[in-house]
């Protein structure tokens, strides 16, 4: 069984307090494609332009990632710049260019039209609605990440492909702008009757919680001396959340609960080291025993 990852493959420059980097490779469907990779193969769906050579295609090799998906076309690849504040819980977008994702328009190819599970990365809604359309048939468990500038400008998209979707990935104040509640809990459940059966918000530093129907699980953090670049957090969790969904094969309240902590797992090595040379170099092994850290962080006996 693979996943299919639609979303942007990119550079970034970032800024941190400790250190700087003026340009890497990152994207949301890259962190999460390589995240997931570790758990099922993924089949990949993005555009990059000319800038874009061996030496970044070099982070698909050896994994399990079909790259057939991926675009190339003139020009450059879309980038972004941002700094983070001194407790990297904010940052400041210096630079955005869409470059060749303005006229990316996702196309899948044929023998990827029968994937079961999709994750929709960050992209414009109507792309993330297209893509279902190309589908042969209903998935079995679509998940989606979304952010504030589509709610402002795309929002009746947005609520449109949140109806053909199992679940929602987005942030605490994301999670607030789309319902118009402050409470997460009851946010979460305004969300949940625009489509979503299950919802993931991320709190950062503070975690990650799921919400389905009444079911609420929180999963921690992980405990970290030294956060280094937080860009792809986010994306990570995602690939390893739905990574450990599709290995699981099942998408019930204890598989959820599982790809929860996995996907924590990812997203904290993610932050560890810039961009993706953290997460690129994991082994099984890696992964598992920091599984068995969270599972430590939330055990207790009554």
């Amino acid at each position: 069984m693979s996943l299919l990852i639609v979303g942007t493959v990119a550079f970034d420059a970032v800024e941190t307090p400790h250190g700087k980097v003026d340009r890497m490779l990152g994207g949301a469907a890259t962190y999460a494609a390589v995240a997931a990779s570790y758990f099922t193969p993924v089949r990949l769906v993005s555009v990059v332009g000319e800038d874009y050579t061996a030496r970044e295609h070099a982070i698909f090799r050896g994994r399990p990632v079909n790259t057939d998906g991926l675009e190339r076309v003139p020009g450059p690849s879309f980038f972004w710049s941002g700094r983070y504040s001194p407790d990297m819980n904010d940052r400041t977008t210096l630079d955005t260019q869409l470059n060749c994702l303005a006229t990316f328009q996702p196309k899948l190819p044929a023998h990827y039209r029968d994937s079961r599970y999709v994750f929709l990365a960050n992209i414009a809604p109507s792309l993330q609605l297209s893509v279902l359309d190309q589908l042969k048939r209903k998935p079995t468990l679509v998940a989606l990440d979304t952010m504030n500038y589509w709610m402002d400008t795309a929002l009746d998209d947005l609520k449109t492909v949140l109806r053909r979707v199992h679940v929602l990935l987005i942030n605490d104040s994301e999670a607030r702008q789309l319902s118009g509640h402050h409470n997460l809990i009851e946010a979460a459940a305004i969300i949940q009757r625009m489509g979503p059966k299950a919802v993931v918000i991320k709190r950062g530093e503070h975690g990650s919680t799921l919400f389905l129907g009444r079911h609420v699980f929180v999963a921690p953090a992980m405990p970290l001396s030294r956060v280094t670049d937080p860009t792809g957090a986010g994306d990570s969790f995602a690939g390893g959340f739905m990574g450990a969904l599709v290995k699981a094969g099942k998408h019930d309240v204890a598989a959820l609960r599982r790809a929860m902590i996995y996907g924590s797992v990812m997203g904290s090595f993610a932050v560890e080291r810039f961009g993706l040379d953290r997460i690129r170099r994991l082994t099984p092994a890696q992964i598992h025993a920091r599984a068995k850290q969270f599972r430590h962080l939330v055990h207790f006996d009554l």
